[in-house]
């Protein structure tokens, strides 16, 4: 029961962080202001991402993370307060993700070899980064992940033992839940850069640290975060092979498509909330029952019906990107 004492007093302190903020300073905070590219109409302030910070500091305090948790972390959380205020050109963001995965490599929990296999995991924790940030597009979508994802890895933690990093993904998960309390449609506030950034690497740092350490596969982290993961390749991929920037802003993403059929926000969000649960429980199902690979492939059967019947629609809607 303790274990789930320092999880709920960040819910409490996240809540009456951000609804301090919300009714006495939201003003003199930064905005996300609309463009052509947005699904929000009104502007709305962006500070939300200092309930995540909060709890991730909780847990990096309670499993008594070493400097090679705290400097990435403490560096993308500056460089990311620093971009929602005044926003930065990608080479100096990019720069600071490379240096925050090299950080984390080199001295956090063992350093994996071969050298090429501690370049492909520096890629990894940059491109799952930059994905998170590129999926937070939609009222509620970003904290539900963070909520259902991370309370996979709580689980799975938990069951494997290391009660550090399952306190560290259930101070992430109550975050996330009290800063949705005010991003559920419609928002209030966005989490921004500070939130989604950090959100990004620490997904993929706590897989990197269970999957080194014996206690889940590295297929795990990956299907918890599949919706995220899904969804930001296969656009990247599709956007590579029709010759486009890839840096350049776009509403192409599955989750936008719908949205820009017609489909409510709340019904797109609960469908994804749905996939989300689906897709943690089948990780965490996966990893400890003996049809596994049957589970697996259940999965990949089930994204690429849902893939492709939203492809189906949206060349029917005669819409352009």
């Amino acid at each position: 029961m303790n274990d789930f004492v320092l999880p709920l007093t960040v819910l409490i302190l996240a809540h009456v962080l951000l609804r301090g903020l919300l009714a006495k300073a939201a003003a003199w905070l930064p905005q996300d202001l609309p463009n052509e590219r947005s699904m929000h109409t009104v502007p709305t302030p962006r500070f939300g991402g200092l309930a995540i910070l909060l709890g991730i500091a909780a847990g990096l305090v309670v499993m008594s993370a070493g400097m090679g948790w705290w400097l990435p972390l403490i560096l993308l959380a500056a460089v990311s307060l620093f971009d929602d205020y005044r926003p930065l050109p990608a080479v100096p963001r990019l720069l600071a993700q490379l240096l925050a995965a090299g950080l984390f490599l080199g001295l956090a929990g063992s350093a994996p070899t071969p050298a090429w296999l501690a370049g492909l995991l520096a890629l990894l924790l940059i491109w799952m980064t930059n994905l998170y940030n590129f999926m937070d597009g939609l009222d509620g979508l970003a904290g539900g992940m963070a909520v259902f994802g991370f309370g996979a890895y709580a689980l799975a933690a938990g069951l494997a033992g290391a009660n550090d990093l399952m306190l560290l993904a259930l101070c992430v998960t109550a975050a996330a839940a009290a800063f949705l309390r005010f991003n559920f449609p419609p928002a209030r506030l966005f989490m921004g850069d500070a939130g989604a950034i950090p959100l990004g690497f620490l997904a993929a740092a706590l897989g990197i640290e269970g999957w080194l350490r014996g206690l889940w596969s590295p297929l795990f982290p990956l299907l918890a975060f599949s919706p995220f993961i899904l969804d930001a390749s296969v656009t990247l991929l599709r956007r590579m092979a029709a010759g486009k920037r890839l840096w350049q802003a776009h509403r192409e993403h599955y989750y936008q498509r719908l949205a820009r059929l017609g489909w409510p926000v709340r019904r797109i969000l609960l469908g994804a909330y749905a996939i989300m649960f689906a897709s943690g429980l089948t990780a965490c199902l996966a990893e400890r029952h003996p049809t596994g690979p049957a589970i697996l492939a259940g999965l990949a059967a089930a994204y690429l019906v849902l893939f492709g019947w939203i492809d189906r629609r949206w060349r029917l809607s005669g819409e352009k990107t």
